[in-house]
Formats: structure tokens, sequence, C-alpha cells
């Protein structure tokens, strides 16, 4: 209902080719990418913060990427950060023809050592760097706490950082103790570990942030659950 009441009529004719060309490459594994509900929320809340430069840790097609690019002012700046160029380059034409593009800069590399040197190469000698109003996680659920540390001197003062798949399939509550049917109904090696390892991930780095005193959180139960946390100092 709400994707047909109030996200389809809305997306942007571009975000609806990305999405159509991810499946047509990846399959069942386009939704990697976000939902389109959890697409309108990010760029409503990107907006409502007046954000201007931002961070994207997990790229796959960009269509993530490409809301943030299109809700970002004309000057505005995004690091993205992903292994995979590839998938990137899927969606890639549909980030250029929308006339976004100059907005981004693209970075290969896994995402601890691109956030290192960001942060070796911007400090200003006091562990400090250059600063986001905004960043996306949406990469390795075993890596978000390496992720967090970094981008918490990446992240101005009042800044937001949104992660992605904090409810982990519904699993965080339920537990683990089965996979779920629709992932248990798909031939795909290491589906298994991947769910596993990913909720005990997840459980653990959920924990964390609870007791993080650095940030306000708010855990949203959209598309497969999304904690924003700002940063208080």
């Amino acid at each position: 209902y709400i994707l047909d009441t109030s996200v389809f009529p809305r997306e942007h004719e571009l975000l609806k080719q990305l999405r159509t060309a991810t499946f047509e490459k990846y399959g069942h594994l386009c939704e990697l990418n976000v939902p389109g509900d959890e697409g309108m929320f990010l760029s409503m809340l990107l907006k409502i913060i007046n954000a201007k430069r931002t961070l994207e840790i997990g790229v796959f097609t960009g269509y993530s990427l490409l809301i943030t690019a299109l809700a970002l002012p004309d000057d505005g700046k995004i690091t993205a950060i992903d292994l995979d160029k590839e998938a990137y380059e899927v969606g890639l034409p549909f980030i250029e023809k929308a006339g976004v593009a100059h907005k981004i800069s693209f970075i290969q590399s896994d995402a601890l050592s691109a956030l290192d040197l960001m942060l070796s190469q911007k400090g200003d000698g006091q562990g400090r760097a250059e600063e986001f109003d905004f960043v996306f996680v949406d990469a390795d659920k075993s890596e978000y706490r390496g992720y967090h540390e970094r981008v918490m001197r990446l992240l101005r003062i009042g800044g937001v950082v949104a992660y992605d798949n904090t409810l982990w399939y519904g699993s965080v509550a339920k537990g683990q103790e089965e996979l779920p049917e629709f992932l248990r109904s798909r031939v795909m090696e290491g589906v298994a570990s991947y769910f596993y390892d990913g909720h005990t991930a997840i459980v653990e780095f959920n924990e964390f942030l609870a007791s993080d005193p650095r940030v306000d959180i708010s855990q949203v139960p959209i598309g497969d659950g999304v904690t924003l946390c700002r940063r208080l100092r």
C-alpha cells in the first residue's frame, strides 16, 4: 500500500529505470539496494537537515546514491565507497542522465581502508578530519562497529549517520533459530552463513549503539530497519 500510494507515483523516472536495470543484471540481489519507501525517507531526511556534504559506505548499483544526489543542492558533494566498481557502473548511466554525477566522488576500496585514509589525509593533527553532514552505511555488517568509530570522527556534531539493515529480516526480535523461509527457498551458496553471521553482528551492534553516549538514536522500522544516530559530541 505505501509503495503503490506514496512511493512509486513520486519516484523519479531514472530511479525506476535503475531499479529495473539492477534486477535485470542481478536478479533477487537487487534487494541489496534500499527499497523505495526507505529511499523516500532518506531523501526527506537529507532535505530536512539541509545536508550538503555526505558519505555513503556501500553503494552497489547506486539507488540510494542517486536518491542522495537528487536531494542535495547543486553544489552538494557525496563521497561514495565500495569495492565493486562493476556494480556501481550499472547505475552510473542513470546518475549521469539525471545530471548529478558532478556531485559524486567514487572510491573503489574496502570501507575501513578508505576511511582510515581519509582520516590520515584530512586530519588536523588532532585526529579530526573534514566533516560530513550525513553518512549512510549499508556495507559489511560485521564491520559496522569499526565504521561507527571512524564515522564519529568524520561526522560533524549534530550530523546524522544512518545504518541500514538493523532489523536483519526481523531476526533481531525473533532470534536466529531458523533461516527465514524466503531465504531458505533460495539456492545461493553461503546464504545460511550470510544470514547467521549478519544476525549476530547486527544484534551486537544494536546493543552497542543503545549504550553509546556520543549519539542520540532512533531505530526506524522501515525497509529492513534503519537506525539514525545524531552525533552529540
